[in-house]
């Protein structure tokens, strides 16, 4: 096997594994809300999401392609040598750099996952590849026109339309239900809650697994295994299948510390809120894959939450848990690039394969590291419900507090 195919192969496993951490760490924004209600019991809906989180990825590629060219620039894009790699760039370090994005982006998803905060998935990856492009071939290399238009600018208007929207929704559901007993009120938006949730599932399907999928096509372009021109009309059927299966599992396994901080400590949220916050996610993610904007659904649901929390008269929102998870935005993509940018330079001060290997390494050893950690102190299906705390974090979440989700 040559030094290019153990990098490339290293790569598609490395991509395969964000996918997973991307999947159970999104689960909370589609699921969340329906299992602190008691819509579902948590072990079903997780399983629900991760169905559905497998059909959606087969729905389109438009994300995809986005993340082929509006991020990093590694091709030659007019001119006799379009699709060819920029002057200065192998193939071997052509695949460096977005292998070393992609850890950045794994690192910093198992971060803020032991920590219970609820992350942008799209930004740490977004985040990674720049701070590898930057170490790799300086400002040239960031496609910044891309980034400011499909990735900036959705992340700062994505939350607060959510937010709005949300807002609206909840002050509608319970104008329109006055005088509506709240055990009818419960009992009628919790199966429009699941439906909602649901849609949220599959629209999250057809976002987040294309990020991996645009990733692994880049990979493929750099080695010259696949034409970009073609991307826009679809991806080989296994860069579609190996990505739907690893965000579809990492869904089911269920990333139970943000599920519990979504669901619990932003907003003590009931079945009319939880149906509002959901269908303004659906509908505000739909929107956004098909025209190709590589939204942040963590961004879309948190706000929707959010709004959820100011629509209904005297509900109770915890800003201190919302400003943590405003910190963890603003630092996503430097902390992301930075992690980055130091795997790009020890892999190309070791070279090659060699190189390589060092940094999946340092990956497998920190993401053990951080599981172990989780471990301690374990949220899980039988504790997710447990009373929120107030300032505490998911590290110290109780472990034994049984909860009794109605179906």
């Amino acid at each position: 096997m040559t030094a290019e195919m153990l990098i490339l192969v290293l790569l598609i496993v490395t991509a395969l594994g964000f996918d997973f951490t991307n999947g159970f760490h999104d689960t909370g924004n589609a699921m969340a809300t329906s299992i602190a209600t008691g819509a579902l019991k948590p072990k079903v809906a997780v399983g629900l999401s991760a169905i559905l989180n497998l059909v959606g990825a087969f729905l389109s590629v438009e994300v995809a392609a986005t993340i082929t060219k509006d991020v990093l620039k590694i091709q030659q894009t007019d001119g006799g040598a379009k699709g060819a790699l920029v002057e200065g760039l192998d193939a071997n370090k052509a695949l460096i750099i977005i292998f070393a994005g992609l850890i950045g982006a794994i690192l910093w998803n198992l971060f803020t996952w032991l920590f219970g905060l609820p992350s942008s998935s799209s930004h740490a990856l977004f985040g990674g590849l720049i701070g590898s492009g930057l170490a790799a071939i300086g400002t040239t290399g960031i496609n910044w026109h891309g980034i400011f238009g499909k990735i900036i600018v959705p992340a700062l208007f994505a939350p607060l339309i959510a937010c709005i929207v949300a807002a609206v929704g909840t002050l509608l559901i319970y104008a329109i239900t006055n005088g509506m007993s709240e055990i009818k009120k419960e009992r009628g938006f919790r199966r429009g809650q699941i439906a909602s949730a649901s849609l949220v599932s599959l629209a999250h399907g057809t976002g987040d697994a294309q990020k991996t999928m645009g990733v692994i096509a880049l990979a493929l372009i750099a080695t010259g295994h696949l034409d970009a021109a073609s991307v826009a009309h679809g991806l080989p059927f296994w860069v579609v299948l190996a990505c739907a299966s690893a965000i579809a599992l990492g869904t089911w396994l269920g990333g139970w510390r943000i599920i519990r901080t979504l669901g619990k400590g932003l907003v003590e949220i009931k079945a009319p809120q939880g149906m509002a916050a959901e269908a303004s996610s659906a509908a505000i993610i739909l929107t956004s894959s098909v025209a190709g904007m590589a939204l942040s659904t963590t961004h879309v649901a948190t706000g929707s939450i959010l709004g959820s929390g100011l629509g209904k008269k005297d509900a109770d929102v915890r800003w201190a848990v919302a400003g943590r998870m405003g910190v963890a935005w603003l630092t996503t993509l430097p902390a992301a690039a930075l992690v980055g940018a130091l795997c790009f330079w020890i892999a190309h001060l070791i070279g090659g394969a060699p190189g390589a290997v060092v940094i999946f390494l340092i990956l497998a050893a920190l993401s053990g590291y951080m599981y172990w950690r989780a471990q301690q102190q374990k949220v899980d299906h039988s504790n997710v419900n447990a009373e929120w705390e107030e300032g505490a974090e998911a590290v110290s979440a109780p472990t034994s507090t049984p909860t009794t989700p109605q179906a």
